[in-house]
């Protein structure tokens, strides 16, 4: 018979969010059985303290009620009990009273006076084993009990001794006295439901305060999670573009269709801006982080528009009109980053099916404000993205839709913004606005 093996799967691993998060489920689940653990041992203290107190509370009553009565015993001369005086001077049927003798043996009981109609009625079984509990040690006892009816009580037992007793000898009898325990029971029993029920809700408070501290703490990790994936996608993003171009020349390059010279310098073109591409990527994840601040200086920005638009467009349909010389302090390679964003965005989706592409970049200023305004001669904007233009991964074109949402981080990360609006020739319109004194302290 042949054996067929199923192959081994192994689990599938957790990413690190999710480890994370299965880190605050354990940090909140433990945090809570601390809180229980906790909370019912001082429950059952609190519980059980009270049932000691009650119980306390009715023997002393009983021991007092005894004692008194024992007072009131007598011994005629032949050392038999004499209970006239007791009957005449006390009440023995509430709460109830007996009176056991002993007779041969000091185990050897008989009840002697039992009340004929007690408040509390309990079996006489009931009776003799509080006694003999008493006389076998020697001391006053006390025990729970029931009623006829299955009512709570609490019956007390107190051995006497002959007049002038040695300390050895046997007891001459027991006095047994019967207490009603519904009251204390059904308070007990209250308090030990308001202490369950206060106690199941701290839990599930506790529960939830352990979810929203163990989630405080995880949040900075979450965060540099979010901001490690954001980065590499990013990279992902800004590096295609000169990754294909250098594909593209290398491939030209061995078909022998250009000059090797030009492919160099090319190459060398290409190695450079991806470098620099780097070290913004760079930038920006320390940015993100706080570990660098954004490295600000007096800039040109009209120029700095000129020069992206004719690293970008290469000679494309992109016209540059600008106002006047304006000047912010800003990060130069994080402002070329965004505007080279919104022109590449422009030439790609800023034309109709079949038609050129056509860019107009208009670099003006205000009395405390910069714009860069990118327009072009599009469809528009979808109206399915136009509420989440900005955000990470929106694109009504089949893109990544990376390059608007960097451009916006840019321009918040100065304490500007970027916006979009339809254009007057029936595209999109684009505005970046960087203050004109540069980003806000931090």
């Amino acid at each position: 018979m042949r054996t067929v093996r199923t192959p081994f799967r192994s689990p599938r691993a957790l990413t690190p969010t999710a480890r994370v998060r299965r880190l605050r489920r354990r940090i909140t689940v433990l945090f809570a059985l601390t809180s229980a653990v906790g909370l019912v041992a001082m429950a059952a203290l609190a519980v059980r303290s009270d049932g000691v107190r009650w119980r306390e509370q009715l023997d002393q009553a009983m021991s007092a009620d005894t004692n008194w009565a024992l007072g009131l015993l007598e011994t005629d001369e032949d050392g038999r009990l004499d209970t006239g005086v007791l009957l005449d001077n006390a009440g023995t049927a509430c709460p109830p009273l007996f009176l056991l003798a002993a007779r041969d043996t000091a185990t050897d009981l008989v009840v002697q006076h039992a009340p004929r109609r007690p408040c509390l009625t309990v079996a006489p079984a009931s009776v003799q084993r509080a006694a003999l509990a008493a006389v076998r040690a020697d001391d006053p006892r006390s025990l729970d009990a029931r009623t006829t009816a299955g009512e709570p009580v609490r019956m007390f037992a107190l051995p006497f001794y002959p007049p002038d007793a040695e300390e050895d000898a046997e007891p001459q009898g027991v006095l047994v006295t019967v207490a009603d325990a519904s009251a204390p029971r059904a308070d007990h029993r209250r308090l030990t439901w308001v202490v369950t029920g206060g106690c199941a809700l701290l839990v599930l408070l506790s529960a939830g305060v352990g979810h929203l501290l163990s989630g405080r703490a995880v949040r900075p990790a979450l965060e540099v999670l979010d901001r490690q994936e954001a980065f590499l996608t990013d990279a992902a993003h800004d590096l295609r573009t000169p990754a294909a171009s250098l594909r593209t020349l290398a491939e030209t390059a061995l078909r022998g269709e250009t000059d090797s010279t030009d492919v160099h310098r090319r190459t060398l073109r290409l190695a450079e801006g991806m470098g620099t591409l780097v070290d913004g990527l760079l930038t920006r994840a320390r940015l993100m982080s706080g570990t660098a601040v954004l490295a600000v200086e007096p800039l040109r920005l009209d120029q700095l528009v000129e020069a992206v638009v004719e690293d970008t467009a290469a000679g494309g349909p992109v016209t540059v009109r600008a106002e006047q010389a304006v000047v912010v302090a800003a990060d130069p390679d994080l402002v070329r980053r965004a505007v080279a964003n919104l022109v590449g965005n422009a030439l790609v989706h800023g034309h109709r099916p079949g038609e050129p592409a056509e860019v107009e970049v208009t670099v003006g200023g205000e009395e405390a404000t910069a714009t860069v305004t990118v327009e072009d001669a599009g469809p528009g904007l979808p109206p399915e993205v136009a509420g989440a233009l900005f955000d990470r991964f929106r694109s009504g074109s089949g893109s990544t839709g990376l390059g608007l949402s960097i451009a916006s981080w840019v321009a918040h990360a100065h304490g500007g913004g970027l916006t979009a609006e339809p254009g007057r020739r029936g595209g999109a319109r684009f505005v970046l606005r960087l203050p004109a004194g540069g980003p806000p302290a931090p």
